[in-house]
């Protein structure tokens, strides 16, 4: 079932966004060659206890730490470790989310550890590509739109480009719960699906893979791969529908 928010539900919201921002601003800033996944981990903790937010994640069906940290092939739902270093030429998808005052927020980048330059060309363009199909799923996200056209958005512009659309795992809408309805696939029909109505909050998160769609999940039950090997990148926001038009909630 659907749940409609209010203005002031939107502003609680916005507030969670907005520490969800700001820690993984903190941890884009620390990504390096050297660096562990781990120290990200301890980055965006204390950036989320000085908030006096809760993370979102941890203890969320037994997963263990605040981040999520994805690592080259790694899709999502990577585990924070000590013993992951961050090389140059790597790129890691961190994903964070917090609730603050009973409600979520939730949001995803993927960075360059080194910076772009140490990227090769087709990895980057994965990163733009990817991010490009959320900036363009988020234009879809409007009053009168149905969700398929925000689904097909991410699609278009992700298989234009040659790359593969993870199917197994999706967005969501998100409010006083991290997980809400409906589901929000990055493919599908334009047209199709519940239409969208003031008041619904969707977290988009378009994950795309440098070759194919195909996913597995390894034996730690939560580190999802590229069957491939190829590389995968991960995008994402939380969006409020408004009569205004699309309102991002995780970013200023």
């Amino acid at each position: 079932m659907i749940t409609y928010k209010t203005a002031a539900e939107m502003e609680k919201m916005r507030r969670a966004g907005l520490v969800v921002y700001e820690a993984l601003q903190r941890v884009r800033e620390a990504v390096a060659p050297g660096k562990t996944t781990w120290d990200l981990e301890e980055v965006a903790d204390r950036a989320i206890q000085e908030s006096g937010a809760v993370s979102a994640f941890r203890g969320y069906r037994g997963y263990p730490c605040v981040l999520c940290t994805s690592v080259n092939e790694q899709v999502v739902h990577g585990i924070p470790s000590r013993k992951r270093v961050l090389e140059a030429g790597d790129i890691v998808s961190v994903d964070c989310g917090v609730v603050l005052d009973g409600y979520y927020g939730d949001s995803a980048t993927t960075v360059a550890v080194g910076g772009r330059e140490a990227l090769p060309e087709a990895v980057r363009k994965l990163l733009d590509v990817t991010e490009s199909s959320l900036l363009e799923a988020i234009e879809h996200a409007r009053v009168g739109n149905h969700l398929g056209d925000v689904s097909s958005a991410v699609q278009k512009i992700a298989e234009g480009a040659g790359f593969g659309v993870v199917r197994e795992f999706v967005g969501h809408g998100i409010g006083t719960h991290l997980h809400e309805d409906p589901q929000v696939p990055n493919y599908g029909r334009p047209g199709t699906g519940p239409k969208l109505r003031e008041g619904m909050v969707l977290a988009i998160e378009p994950m795309i893979n440098e070759r194919g769609p195909a996913v597995k999940v390894l034996a730690d039950g939560w580190t999802a791969v590229t069957v491939d090997g190829g590389r995968s990148a991960h995008f994402e926001h939380t969006v409020a529908i408004t009569a205004n038009g699309p309102w991002v909630l995780t970013r200023p």
